[in-house]
């Protein structure tokens, strides 16, 4: 038998799986020359941008947060990049990887940009530092960001500027802490049985 008798598959299904989940070399900066939403980010908003990446076809541009509203709002309403949607925010918590000699800071804001025009997607990534954890809402842009905003208040603990309502959203409103912090204690609540459920 010529295939792979546990998993049911044949030579040529084990040949496309390998080259699938083969890993690139590493990730590349972005050219300005090919990537426009690169290029008008450094246009108009000179000195914005920390870092930029290409892999696997995805492009993350890392800017400071100070004119987060401003590119958020650039980016939307220009006929070439269009980004008239957003999929996600999210908070990634740089803890154990950060080098803060190198003056790298905590928390990446993640913005997951895609646009209905022209098919293409973004990963807009926000700086934010653990000792000034505020960045502005981009509300007044993208609506849905109310939500996705207060999750990442609520689990990260990072307040946005001017957010219309910025409460806790999964946690019970007097919950301590921010559970998806890398620092935030494990254990220490008790789990929920038949014998000793909760009183209702």
């Amino acid at each position: 038998m010529d295939y792979d008798v546990r998993l049911g598959l044949t030579p040529t299904d084990l040949q496309l799986r390998e080259i699938q989940t083969k890993r690139p070399d590493e990730w590349v900066d972005l050219n300005p020359d090919d990537c426009v939403e690169l290029r008008l980010i450094q246009e108009q908003f000179p000195g914005s941008v920390v870092q930029t990446r290409l892999f696997r076809g995805e492009k993350t541009i890392i800017i400071r947060k100070d004119n987060v509203v401003g590119i958020c709002m650039m980016l939307r309403d220009s006929p070439e990049t269009n980004y008239n949607y957003l999929s996600d925010i999210t908070c990634f918590d740089r803890l154990d990887i950060m080098d803060e000699d190198a003056g790298e800071l905590r928390f990446e804001v993640i913005y997951n940009l895609y646009s209905l025009g022209t098919f293409q997607r973004l990963r807009l990534k926000a700086q934010v530092d653990e000792d000034d954890a505020h960045i502005d809402t981009v509300e007044i842009i993208w609506p849905n960001a109310n939500w996705n905003e207060r999750e990442v208040y609520d689990m990260f603990g990072i307040s946005f500027n001017n957010h219309s309502d910025l409460r806790r959203i999964l946690m019970p409103d007097d919950w301590i802490g921010h559970p998806l912090r890398k620092d935030f204690p494990l254990g220490g609540e008790e789990i929920e049985f038949t014998h000793n459920v909760r009183a209702q």
